[in-house]
């Protein structure tokens, strides 16, 4: 059961905002201390990816791991209440994403997802997304 009622429950998930999250800007920073010029939340691309990288054809995505629910991480736990609301919707908005990224890759785009609970080591993030930028189209 919720511990709170609906009204709260309403005004507190409204507080959750889709973009210019922590996360995000913690990747920004990142990207940006090496240099690089980017493009944010393009809409005409498939997922409306978080960073792009036009010139470079590469993306990169900031996923919480709750919304995202990323494989295998505590954070992406479910809720105990209004678990027939919240499976069907956490499941779907992963299908989505796995669909947005298969998009991405047949048009030929490089994808990079980055998970919250890996921002906690901004030093071996930062050399992953670096590697990921750097990294020969060609390759691909």
């Amino acid at each position: 059961m919720d511990t709170l009622s609906r009204v709260e429950r309403s005004k507190r998930m409204a507080l959750i905002g889709g973009k210019d999250t922590k996360p995000e800007l913690l990747v920004r920073k990142i990207v940006r201390s090496f240099g690089y010029q980017f493009r944010l939340n393009v809409s005409n691309l498939p997922g409306k990816p978080d960073i792009v990288f036009p010139n470079r054809r590469k993306v990169i995505f900031v996923h919480g791991c709750f919304w995202h629910r990323h494989p295998g991480c505590d954070l992406a736990r479910l809720p105990k209440s209004k678990r027939q609301f919240w499976v069907p919707k956490l499941q779907e908005n992963r299908r989505r994403d796995l669909r947005n990224i298969a998009k991405l890759r047949r048009e030929k785009w490089g994808v990079c997802v980055v998970w919250e609970c890996q921002l906690g080591k901004t030093a071996s993030i930062g050399k992953r997304i670096r590697n990921f930028l750097e990294k020969n189209d060609a390759k691909r």
